[in-house]
């Protein structure tokens, strides 16, 4: 039996999500690191207006996940295999020793203003559940244009998938789909078309930044956002963080090869339940939990016994 961190992203983030982290020596380390690093308090991202932006919400979630697993992992539990959604996937990388959380801290920050510069307003993304990729794909080549365009963006289950392209298209997208038949179809807090090729030139600007860091061969196997393969070179791991912000999410399927690979308990890092909910679902005879919703205690016990029984 296998343990798999899960790290969430964008739309998981919570006003004052990183007051209300565990109180812990590792925890002030890594606000601390990267507070000095970012030349201001990292409580200053989380307020209610902070999180209207894109670069708070992507620093957040990343110091916010990265403080929970570094947390962890000082307790003993350290993770067979990783997953990131998204910009999650910094966090896994950290996770997995390939970049330091200081380089992933620099990247994030140039990610983020690429991506609200890129698209300051009018775009972002959507949400439709009960429908398949294939129906979706059909309403959006039916009713997208070229002035209002929208994509499928993430794969999260086979009847959960994100749109992402301009608020228009997007709007009459969900309206469509709810005619439709979709259980539900509602916009996201997301302001920016992510992972779409609207952000193709961001993906490449991004890339050679990568090209500059010093990346390290994996210690733990990393769960691919692309191509849902576990990745277990550098190299493929720097080409994911960079082109998946422009190709879909494929969620489902990678979370499914780890279920493939022996993985019976998924833990998703702080904050929310998003990936939590997910895993549950997909996967009703393994384990799922998150870090915020059960507990830290009730989260280190659980894997505890895990460990013993595996």
């Amino acid at each position: 039996m296998k343990l798999a961190f899960l790290f969430p992203g964008q739309g998981s983030q919570k006003e004052d999500m990183l007051h209300y982290l565990p109180k812990h020596p590792v925890v002030d380390e890594v606000i601390q690191q990267a507070s000095i690093l970012l030349n201001e308090s990292v409580f200053n991202l989380d307020s209610r207006e902070a999180l209207t932006s894109t670069l708070s919400v992507q620093l957040s979630l990343l110091v916010s996940s990265v403080a929970v697993s570094k947390l962890l992992e000082s307790e003993g539990i350290t993770p067979d295999f990783v997953a990131g959604h998204s910009v999650g996937a910094f966090s896994a990388a950290v996770t997995a020793k390939v970049i330091g959380f200081p380089d992933a801290l620099k990247l994030v920050k140039l990610r983020g203003e690429l991506m609200e510069k890129a698209y300051p307003s009018s775009y972002g993304m959507g949400v439709i559940t009960g429908l398949s990729e294939k129906e979706i794909k059909k309403i959006i080549a039916t009713y997208s244009t070229k002035d209002s365009s929208v994509y499928v963006a993430n794969l999260n289950s086979p009847c959960q998938t994100t749109v992402s392209g301009s608020i228009i298209g997007i709007k009459k997208t969900l309206h469509y789909a709810k005619e439709n038949g979709a259980k539900r179809a509602d916009l996201l807090n997301v302001k920016v078309p992510s992972h779409s090729p609207l952000l193709q030139s961001v993906s490449a600007v991004l890339y050679e930044a990568l090209r500059k860091v010093h990346f390290q061969h994996p210690v733990i196997p990393y769960s691919c956002n692309r191509t849902a393969r576990l990745l277990r070179s550098s190299g493929d791991i720097r080409d994911d963080l960079a082109f998946s912000l422009s190709h879909p999410v494929k969620w489902h399927d990678a979370t499914s090869l780890l279920y493939e690979h022996g993985t019976r308990l998924f833990i998703e890092m702080n904050p929310g339940n998003v990936l939590t909910k997910l895993a549950r679902k997909a996967f009703p005879q393994a384990r799922a939990v998150s870090v915020e919703e059960d507990g830290l205690e009730n989260t280190s016990v659980l894997a505890q016994r895990f460990f013993e029984q595996r």
